[in-house]
């Protein structure tokens, strides 16, 4: 049996979130003042609880609003647990923002320093990658040309490139066939199967119900920031497809 992964204990986060909206941060600091704002509580997940396996692939789908987002966002420890406990055995390497810590001043070149540094990569490690990395990418000549000059989709290849150049233990991926071309997004999940079978443990989230079909053996499914259901993907996919009203895409040739 594979040593687990991550183990979510009763995960819950909730927001306080103004009733009324506010039209800037000048208007929400002099109403705060004046204790004018009448806050609601919005709970993001309630009550999560999983054991995720080393070299497990889990396909996390619901909803927009439902908690997929805010599910990793926790595990990577960019949100704090409201009520019970995240606990995470190994390196992780979030693949969420793509694109988030770019500066569209900056060269395709220098921005992977940039990012890179900010996934904990150290310079010579990014030396010893910078072809592979500019190759997975396909950016052709822009790698020295200014990011304000890219398409978004260049961008979101460089991102996701810089990401997953070097092994992780959890990998954590956000929409990540949104990036580019059909070619390229089988890139992505070549590279995606690579790291599983080194071991590592990928949560995947996804609305591609084929992608999630093909390349995870366990789905779960959020519904309203709950655990709606955790099981076998092809029948997760089928109850979340049948509460949508609609029949699961059929399966097609890989």
């Amino acid at each position: 049996m594979s040593p687990t992964a991550i183990q979510l204990d009763s995960l819950s986060i909730h927001f306080r979130v103004p009733r009324e909206e506010v039209s800037g941060i000048k208007e929400f600091t002099i109403r705060k003042v004046r204790r004018q704002l009448d806050y609601m509580d919005v709970w993001a997940l309630r009550e999560v609880s999983l054991t995720i396996a080393a070299g497990e692939m889990l396909g996390v789908v619901g909803r927009n609003g439902a908690g997929k987002s805010t599910l990793l966002k926790a595990i990577a420890r960019v949100l704090h647990p409201s009520a019970g406990r995240v606990r995470v055995y190994g390196q992780v390497v979030p693949v969420l923002d793509l694109g988030g810590g770019f500066h569209p001043e900056l060269t395709g070149r220098e921005n992977i320093y940039l990012y890179a540094s900010l996934l904990g990569h150290t310079r010579t490690e990014t030396n010893s990658r910078l072809d592979e990395i500019v190759e997975f990418a396909e950016l052709g000549d822009f790698l020295d040309a200014p990011l304000r000059t890219y398409s978004t989709g260049m961008s979101m290849r460089l991102a996701f490139a810089v990401a997953v150049c070097r092994p992780a233990e959890v990998l954590l991926v956000d929409e990540a066939l949104s990036v580019g071309d059909e070619a390229f997004q089988r890139k992505c999940l070549e590279r995606m199967r690579t790291h599983r079978q080194s071991g590592a443990c990928i949560l995947f989230v996804s609305h591609a119900a084929e992608a999630i079909r093909s390349n995870c053996d366990r789905a779960v499914w959020l519904e309203a920031g709950r655990l709606q259901q955790d099981g076998p993907s092809a029948e997760v996919l089928a109850a979340y497809h049948a509460s949508e009203g609609e029949a699961l895409p059929e399966e097609r040739p890989a």
